[in-house]
């Protein structure tokens, strides 16, 4: 199988998410689905049939996240020596020309990636349009909503 990329900082909040889907959701859920029996009918029971799909969401989510973190390629982001060029894992500043917008964006792997946090994927059109490039040129990226044009404002790596 494939090595999946992961942030340091991403692999610990994984990890941590795992943890708490083992120890107490999975718990929770379970326990709801003994109460909902204790209440007779399983066909028309519905607190039995939600907490089932609740289980059936949480195993799911517990599989993939063991599947990434025993696949995941660990990349310590504060290691890295490469001056100001965009890699995996660094948070760029973007100016977009078209609104004179700043938007910060840290390019992380797939599974990690959350766009409430600013994180984006490894894969997205924006990532792959800025992967090289270095403070001071410009990207132009063919998103889905159309085409943008950003400069990098900058690079950080923490």
């Amino acid at each position: 199988m494939n090595q999946i990329p992961l942030t340091a900082a991403g692999a610990e909040r994984l990890k941590l998410e795992l943890k708490q889907l083992k120890s107490v959701k999975r718990p929770a859920v379970i326990e709801a689905i003994a109460t909902a029996r204790d209440h007779g009918d399983l066909k028309e029971n519905a607190e039995y049939h939600a907490a089932r799909e609740e289980q059936g969401f949480i195993e799911g989510r517990i599989a993939e996240l063991e599947a990434a973190l025993s696949n995941a390629q660990i990349i310590d982001v504060t290691q890295l020596n490469v001056s100001d060029r965009v890699v995996f894992g660094c948070t760029v500043e973007l100016l977009d020309v078209a609104t004179d917008k700043e938007v910060s964006y840290q390019i992380v792997g797939d599974i990690e990636a959350d766009i409430n946090y600013k994180r984006i994927a490894i894969s997205s059109p924006i990532a792959r349009a800025l992967i090289g490039k270095e403070t001071g040129d410009e990207a132009i990226v063919d998103a889905p909503g159309g085409t943008m044009e950003y400069v990098i404002a900058g690079v950080e790596y923490k």
